[in-house]
């Protein structure tokens, strides 16, 4: 099971945890497993690519961690929102 965690306050993002596995199919197939992760990598390539902000992160086998020292700017803030909403639409197909 993948579990999501979205660290926010006072509606700014803090940073977010994704670990597990899908279980949609075997290590290697599982496309599950793949959506949230292009998805989560995608955003901080993004944010790192098209904003000024920083955060720090660190990857494992099964996880994802990031954080974001400084409140982050609209467009950074608008690509989590983004993801956010793709990775709950995704986690919510493996419930059908």
């Amino acid at each position: 099971m993948i579990t999501v965690t979205i660290y926010k306050k006072s509606n700014q993002y803090l940073g977010f945890d994704i670990n597990g596995h899908a279980g949609y199919a075997e290590e290697g197939s599982d496309i599950i497993c793949a959506a949230v992760s292009v998805l989560s990598l995608n955003t901080l390539n993004s944010i790192e690519a098209f904003t000024e902000d920083e955060f720090s992160g660190e990857q494992g086998d099964g996880s994802l961690t990031c954080t974001f020292p400084e409140p982050l700017s609209e467009k950074a803030a608008l690509l989590m929102d983004s993801m956010v909403r793709l990775v709950m639409m995704v986690l919510a197909d493996i419930k059908k």
